[in-house]
């Protein structure tokens, strides 16, 4: 029998309403709406992970220093460092972890990546809040990570439309079939498939081609999460993947960007 861990999510989540509250507290939503709009235009995260046919699966690199599951992975990296590694090594636009409490990142990442190199940016975090997006916006994010899992319906549309106003794509992630048919039942455009099992941990790295069945050519579909070798990318390209969302193995290595021509090879 499998088992069943708590669900890390909902202490995650819990955690992320503080953070917001006190967040709105320290610097009012007004402010942080008029920085967002300030901001220079968005890189076009879904264009540059779109794979055209025949082409090699693009690389969505991630700046990851630590995560629950795998506890710390590289303390005190420098994300302008690691951003530039993977610039270097191909990757066609970089996740940059913003959740400082869980995953070791800052929301202050965002603006130094943005100007070390001129791949699109995924802020990578628990959104839950307009807020959040304005945030991401302001600090020079291309995209946001929206979690089905974390959301209910009313919601999730309500962060997606938000996103769209401030001119981001949206990273909508699912774990099974009934999370993907509630993306694109949204009109999603980036689907993330996370083979990871919230509950269990467990990896199932056929989910990707299981979801690509449903989606329709013209929505991009990132696999995530257990890739570890050159075969997994190319397995997950040949069933349906347009990118790869690639971090704790890149960055558990001595260079991430050798790592990441190593993966693309």
């Amino acid at each position: 029998m499998t088992e069943r861990r708590p669900n890390i999510l909902t202490t995650i989540l819990a955690k992320k309403a503080e953070e917001v509250r006190a967040a709105r507290l320290e610097r009012p939503v007004a402010g942080l709406m008029s920085d967002a709009k300030l901001a220079p235009a968005a890189r076009g995260l879904a264009r540059a992970l779109r794979r055209p046919l025949g082409e090699p699966v693009r690389v969505l690199a991630e700046i990851k220093r630590a995560s629950p599951s795998a506890g710390p992975i590289r303390p005190g990296a420098d994300p302008v460092e690691i951003a530039r590694d993977y610039a270097a090594g191909g990757a066609a636009a970089l996740s940059v972890l913003t959740d400082r409490t869980f995953f070791d990142g800052d929301l202050g990442f965002l603006p130094r990546v943005r100007a070390a190199v001129e791949l699109p940016l995924l802020r990578k975090d628990f959104v839950i809040d307009p807020y959040q997006i304005y945030e991401a916006a302001a600090a020079g994010a291309d995209g946001v990570l929206l979690i089905v899992a974390a959301l209910d319906a009313s919601l999730l549309a309500e962060l997606h439309a938000c996103a769209d106003e401030c001119g981001l794509d949206t990273l909508v992630e699912v774990h099974d079939v009934r999370e993907a048919e509630l993306a694109l039942k949204l009109d999603a455009q980036l689907i993330g498939v996370n083979h990871r099992d919230l509950r269990t941990f467990e990896i199932d790295m056929s989910l990707t081609g299981v979801i690509a069945k449903l989606v329709p050519p013209e929505v991009v579909l990132v696999a995530e999460s257990g890739i570890r070798v050159a075969a997994d990318v190319q397995l997950l390209g040949a069933v349906g993947a347009h990118a790869v969302l690639v971090g704790e193995q890149l960055m558990r290595a001595p260079s991430p960007g050798d790592a990441l021509r190593t993966l693309r090879s």
